[in-house]
């Protein structure tokens, strides 16, 4: 039984973050990445993955995507993609410098 789930009521609980692999959940598979349908409507919010690893979140709008790391409008979501991996990727490598000196 899911953690989301009491017996007492009935089927009427569903998961609200599907895994990428769960058979339900809602993807779009962009050049590398997996984006994941997380919930809203406008905008609607989508967890991202490279591999197995989720990197965190992007945003759809009506007529943009956006990244969350940044304040820049994308008009494709591999862009707003890229910006969060990008701005993932510089961080990690502040802090491996930071942790060398």
């Amino acid at each position: 039984m899911s953690f989301l789930q009491d017996p007492d009521w009935g089927d009427c609980c569903e998961p609200i973050l599907l895994s990428q692999t769960h058979p339900n959940a809602e993807l779009i598979e962009i050049s590398g990445y997996t984006l994941v349908y997380c919930k809203g409507v406008c905008p609607r919010i989508y967890r991202v993955y490279k591999d197995d690893s989720m990197l965190g979140l992007v945003f759809q709008h009506l007529t943009h995507w956006s990244s969350g790391v940044d304040q820049i409008r994308y008009t494709k979501p591999l862009n707003a993609v890229l910006a969060l991996d990008g701005f993932l990727f510089a961080a990690s490598m502040a802090d491996n410098k930071t942790i060398a000196a």
